[in-house]
């Protein structure tokens, strides 16, 4: 027996000893062998029960005596408290355990149960470690011999660390971004309200930014998710400096963050404040290794100007985002109503589309590209149109635009070259005199990984190929293209398809990104061709594209053709192909029949 039990094993001796008495008074000496007997069970109990208390790694058991001095301590006890049995043994359970504003409780209430048999009822406690760090448990409490003058309390305490430490991280999860520890949206429109309400009774103003990192979605897809999120944190970090101790900051998705500056009014934010938070992204990132120049669109609201609560201001600050990133990278924009109005309107209009693609409204149209020196039709473009069948046709200038920023530009997409190959199909079966018909694609398209796969299925749906359709790209989606893109175009190039760059000169208008593209033909935007009699700047531009087209092989088709002195000067620049409305207008397919069947000639004749 170790010495830090002595006193529980006396304890149970002076225990054995009453029962022992209580036996022989009541059956007299004759059945000591029966008291031998019962002796051994009991002590085979004790050992049973001793050998329980040892066993349970995750439950702690303490014995204490009168005064509340340690008489037993498990070895879970020790992993649980810090403490060695022989550390803890004789030492007072206040004084051991107990935080100091508990003792004094604890102590009245051990004496309460030994004097007067009021129970300690279980019970969730913080106790105290030998460290000073607190400790959960769940606590149970038994008192042995209470009405003996040697009772014994023994509490039971299951560790409960890990359930509150998953309680707290659940509790963060809640309310927290896990990766920047950023207040989350939830909180964060707490927060700003409680702000707003000071905000209301002090009279001052609040100016809300939405930042919005441009294209961050490609930096995951070159770079993993990984250094993606390195740069979010390095960011938030950022940020984080740029802003005053009362201001707030929340991380609201993957590439958005929001700042809450109370206290400013307009005037303030133009230009300090956004250029605070455009200096935050001037310094290259440095990720896996190199560095990487990072914008990111910004919309403003005010407050009480925009909204009076957390929701308003934040919605409103986003629809000024939106609207700045029409304009292009690290663009800013202030949330006003008119801007509103219009959002809703778009947002109405793609309703509308998708509706139309539904009923039926829309169609093609077919402009016809004509030889320069003899005045024939060589090839048609495919030109969605929108015949509302309530109200006056929509410009595809305003719907198309919106299609881009949405999914629906993938069933536009659709929709134009299956009707494409449909009407090239019914023309070539009725043996009439057309080469191909060209069809446009979005760089939004052009990012569906199987946008080139469904191209060539609609071409052998109707047994169709590189004679009968061609594609038209604009100078920047081609140069924004990734690898995949590009030699998704050298394959049809190599098949023979008509690849044009449409819009030549409002993109990059690099001549030197020519050798590296896969194309067949060039379409000089009709600015140049509009000013180019009067303008010799635009007339130079012309005349150096025509130029290099030719040397590299490429068609030149001049654009938005209109009048006989245009003509004139794109026929001496030796122009392969004329579209505009001096010839021909874009026109249904059935005027486009009887045009190409000879019935009805265009204003060139």
């Amino acid at each position: 027996m170790s010495g830090r039990e002595t006193r529980f094993r006396q304890w149970l001796v002076r225990r054995w000893q009453q029962i022992r008495s209580t036996w022989c008074a009541v059956w007299g000496a004759d059945s000591l062998d029966d008291v031998e007997r019962v002796r051994r069970q009991y002590l085979e109990s004790e050992q049973r029960f001793r050998a329980l208390l040892e066993s349970l790694p995750k439950v702690a058991v303490q014995g204490y005596d009168r005064q509340r001095r340690v008489i037993y301590w498990n070895e879970a006890s020790t992993r649980l408290y810090g403490y060695a049995p022989g550390e803890a043994q004789g030492q007072l359970l206040e004084e051991l355990i107990i935080p100091a504003p508990m003792r004094e409780p604890v102590i009245r209430a051990h004496r309460a149960w030994v004097e007067r048999g009021v129970e300690i009822p279980a019970d969730e406690l913080e106790l105290q470690h030998k460290n000073g760090e607190p400790v959960s448990v769940f606590s149970h409490h038994v008192m042995l011999g209470e009405y003996t003058e040697d009772p014994l309390m023994f509490c039971v305490d299951v560790d409960l660390s890990d359930q509150k430490r998953a309680h707290r991280e659940l509790d963060f999860v809640t309310r927290f971004d896990v990766l920047t520890h950023l207040p989350n949206r939830q909180t964060f429109e707490s927060q700003l309200d409680e702000v707003l309400a000071g905000c209301g009774r002090q009279d001052c103003g609040l100016v809300l930014i939405y930042l919005d990192i441009d294209r961050f979605v490609e930096i995951n897809d070159a770079l993993g998710y990984e250094q993606g999120d390195r740069l979010l944190v390095e960011l938030s970090r950022r940020l984080h400096r740029a802003k005053r101790g009362s201001d707030l900051m929340s991380r609201l998705s993957g590439d958005e963050f929001v700042i809450a500056f109370p206290g400013l009014q307009r005037e303030d934010v133009l230009p300090q404040l956004v250029h605070k938070i455009q200096q935050a992204l001037r310094a290259p990132f440095l990720i896996d290794g190199s560095r990487r120049q990072v914008t990111a669109c910004l919309g403003v609201s005010f407050y009480p100007d925009n909204g009076d609560t957390a929701r308003e201001l934040i919605r409103n600050a986003d629809v000024a985002k939106n609207r700045a990133k029409l304009d292009g990278r690290g663009s800013v924009w202030f949330f006003d109503q008119q801007l509103h109005d219009e959002l809703l309107h778009q947002h109405r209009l793609v309703d509308r589309l998708e509706q139309a693609l539904d009923q039926g409204e829309l169609s093609l149209h077919y402009q016809p590209q004509v030889s320069a020196m003899s005045g024939h039709i060589e090839n048609l473009e495919a030109l969605l149109r929108w015949m509302p069948t309530e109200g006056p046709p929509i410009s595809p200038t305003e719907f198309i635009s919106l299609a881009e920023r949405s999914d629906l530009i993938h069933r536009l997409g659709d929709w134009v070259m299956e009707a494409a190959c449909r009407q090239r199909a019914r023309w070539r079966d009725a043996g009439l005199a057309l080469e191909r018909i060209d069809i446009n694609f979005s760089g939004r398209q052009m990012g569906r990984p199987d946008v080139f796969e469904r191209f060539e299925a609609c071409l052998a749906r109707y047994d169709l190929g590189p004679r009968h359709i061609g594609i038209e790209l604009t100078e920047n989606v081609l140069i924004e293209a990734d690898d995949r893109i590009l030699e998704e175009l050298r394959r049809l190039h190599r098949l023979g398809y008509r690849i044009a760059i449409d819009d030549f000169g409002t993109g990059y208008s690099s001549l030197s990104y020519l050798k590296h593209f896969p194309v067949t033909a060039l379409k000089i935007d009709r600015t140049f061709v509009r000013d180019a009699p009067d303008q010799p700047e635009d007339r130079a531009i012309m005349e150096a594209a025509v130029f290099i087209g030719h040397r590299l092989g490429l068609e030149v088709v001049a654009e938005g053709v209109e009048n006989r002195e245009q003509l004139a000067l794109i026929q001496d620049m030796r122009c392969d192909l004329i579209q505009g409305f001096y010839f021909f207008r874009p026109m249904p397919a059935a005027e486009i029949e009887r045009i190409l069947a000879g019935r009805v000639v265009g204003h060139g004749g």
